[in-house]
């Protein structure tokens, strides 16, 4: 019979994953200590994210509750999920973090987007595009470079008419 405390979890993550849409990494955090655990889980905050530490069982079930793809192969050794609202900024986050820790810890094992699964190596190509705000800034400079151009013919116009009309008013005083 399971542990009322594992029942809890359960729900909590049950919970957690249908609230992403079946949109989460999964990551092997061992080999941290505290200190670069809590350095982790800060730096995956600021991106968006959230660590949760959970059995692999508990997880397992979980996933196959949800009806998402089987995750037994890589469901091996200390799991953590970790959610977030965008994947990139949080991909980003784990792999800058893996590069920067002499472990290369966390070590990713696999992803969910959208109910699909992704590969570890799948889930490091998320981390290689932009982030939405920088694709928002992006766009920005699209859009405003036309702008700017426009802006530029529109003064340029106002330039030459003035210019004109300054050879006028010269041309009327000289006669």
């Amino acid at each position: 019979m399971p542990s009322e405390r594992n029942v809890q979890l359960l729900g909590r993550l049950k919970e957690m994953l249908q609230a992403t849409d079946g949109s989460f990494f999964l990551v092997n955090y061992q080999g941290l200590n505290a200190n670069e655990e809590f350095l982790l889980r800060r730096q995956v905050t600021q991106a968006g994210g959230r660590i949760f530490v959970a059995k692999n069982t508990l997880i397992k079930i979980a996933i196959d509750e949800l009806e998402l793809p089987e995750v037994d192969e890589v469901l091996k050794g200390p799991s953590a999920v970790v959610i977030y609202e965008e994947p990139v900024a949080v991909a980003k986050a784990l792999v800058q973090f893996a590069k920067e820790n002499s472990k290369d810890v966390p070590q990713i094992k696999a992803g969910f987007l959208q109910g699909q699964k992704l590969s570890a190596e799948e889930v490091k190509a998320i981390a290689e595009l932009p982030t939405l705000d920088e694709l928002r800034a992006e766009l920005v400079g699209v859009l405003q470079a036309p702008m700017t151009e426009l802006v530029g013919v529109l003064e340029g116009a106002q330039r030459e008419f003035v210019g004109l009309l300054d050879a006028y008013v010269s041309k009327q005083e000289a006669a």
